[in-house]
């Protein structure tokens, strides 16, 4: 194969996954570390893709850049679905538990639809749809009202005042982006609000992030990495990453 033709056939597993490792592309073409290496070198420098250490992952968004619901329901579709799945044995029947915007987090109303006897605060529409279909009588959706923004979230003054008068067993959060510096992070200032309230009115916060979410800020902090009590992944996080995120949260779930 020639270098032009594998580095396409990279850049493509780049797109479709978030991100690839140089020792699996090395195996899988037949070629050494360097000449992957190389490869990544030239599509980087082509603005095609960002290095990282041991491979490579798709060029990281603007902080103010916010992709609609439907555009990120295409990506890491296997990965948010074994997220959720995982995420989905932390709730138990009568619990009250919140569900914050998200492509991972509408997997995860998907899961609950089944557990008997919840109360489902949201201020994603998404979510709340999908509960809502489910017709259960046990259940009852409490959806936040507010501005909605391009990811299908409810925010703004309105879901504020809303979720302040709430307490809550458990907090499902959907981020943008997480990483040691700035904490888990959202591109819309008006939706970081709206989850900063979420955080202050659950017991628990568990945060659903794939592995493109590491190192990824958005322009707003909704909280420091050790105010989660739970994260859960996928194995396409690296292995330097789940060691950070151990520094600062008790529970790192790798699903999967």
């Amino acid at each position: 194969m020639l270098a032009q033709q594998r580095q396409a056939v990279i850049l493509d597993r780049v797109r479709l996954t978030g991100g690839v490792r140089v020792t699996d592309l090395a195996a899988e073409f037949g070629v050494s570390d360097m000449t992957i290496r190389r490869d990544l070198e030239v599509l980087a420098d082509r603005g095609l893709l960002a290095k990282v250490h041991g491979g490579a992952t798709t060029v990281h968004p603007g902080a103010t850049d916010e992709p609609g619901f439907a555009a990120k329901s295409d990506r890491q579709r296997g990965e948010k679905a074994a997220i959720a799945a995982r995420a989905a044995h932390l709730v138990r029947p009568g619990m009250a538990v919140a569900l914050s915007a998200g492509t991972t987090t509408a997997e995860l109303a998907r899961c609950l639809v089944d557990v008997p006897g919840l109360t489902v605060v949201t201020n994603s529409i998404p979510a709340a749809d999908i509960l809502h279909r489910a017709a259960r009588p046990d259940h009852t959706v409490v959806l936040t009202g507010g501005v909605r923004t391009p990811s299908d979230a409810l925010v703004g003054p309105v879901a504020v005042a809303a979720i302040r008068t709430l307490h809550l067993d458990l907090l499902f959060l959907g981020v943008h982006g997480m990483s040691v510096r700035a904490g888990y992070t959202t591109p819309n200032l008006m939706e970081a609000d709206t989850d900063r309230a979420l955080v202050a009115a659950a017991d628990r916060l568990v945060v659903l992030a794939d592995h493109t979410k590491w190192d990824t800020v958005g322009i707003s902090s909704i909280a420091a990495l050790d105010r989660a009590h739970t994260v859960v992944t996928d194995p396409g996080t690296p292995d330097d990453a789940l060691a950070a995120l151990r520094e600062h949260v008790p529970d790192v779930v790798v699903a999967g």
